[in-house]
């Protein structure tokens, strides 16, 4: 039997039909909620007692922000492959327990779609069942996030989110993040947003993605 991997490599019809599916849960791209940063959606789906891993935790702030600052009960796990930073672990080998939460924020864009799909596919495995991946990527339709150096590939939020179902994820949740001054936040929203749609050039710089594993 081929793995997943090897069906989304060379079945386009996989992906296509999980795209679709993404595509009728969920409203037009251009629809899709805007929330100010991804901490607000972390404090929604983050509950005291869950236990954590945040991989490409960087600095650890994440920790702060949910421990020091929100008083957060929870168990905070970090990896990440600079080992000139202070972390839990710098490999996925390394790791041997499952967790409530997983986060991914803006590391998947750097890697293969090969080697994408293999870490989603391991989130799942380290995922206690109902527990959480919350994701984020550049999104597509930012010009600037789209040229960013060090990024191997681009996903719609329908793609990204497709490639989670066909994994054994279900989507729960998609969101536009965009944080700026108030009221050119505001104008952009609620003025400009039609001339961004037309365009197809969003200011939004990136999406983020709630994912569960249900079993």
């Amino acid at each position: 039997m081929k793995s997943t991997l090897e069906t989304l490599k060379t079945s386009w019809s996989t992906l296509y039909k999980t795209r679709r599916e993404i595509q009728r849960n969920f409203p037009d791209f251009w629809d899709l909620r805007v929330r100010k940063k991804h901490l607000e959606v972390i404090l929604e789906e983050v509950k005291d007692g869950d236990k954590i891993l945040d991989i490409g935790s960087s600095t650890r702030e994440l920790r702060h922000s949910l421990v020091d600052l929100c008083g957060r009960a929870i168990s905070y796990k970090s990896m990440d492959i600079d080992r000139e930073t202070k972390q839990d672990y710098y490999s996925l080998h390394e790791i041997n327990e499952k967790f409530n939460v997983i986060f991914l924020f803006e590391v998947i864009e750097h890697l293969t779609f090969e080697d994408g799909v293999h870490l989603l596919s391991e989130i799942h495995d380290m995922l206690l069942p109902g527990g959480k991946l919350i994701l984020t990527t550049p999104n597509a339709f930012h010009p600037n996030r789209y040229w960013e150096y060090s990024h191997k590939i681009s996903y719609r939020y329908d793609e990204i989110g497709g490639i989670l179902i066909s994994l054994g994820f279900r989507v729960t949740s998609i969101f536009r993040i965009y944080n700026d001054a108030f009221f050119r936040r505001l104008f952009r929203i609620w003025v400009a947003a039609p001339v961004h749609k037309y365009f197809s050039v969003d200011f939004a710089k990136s999406i983020l993605l709630v994912a569960l594993k249900e079993h």
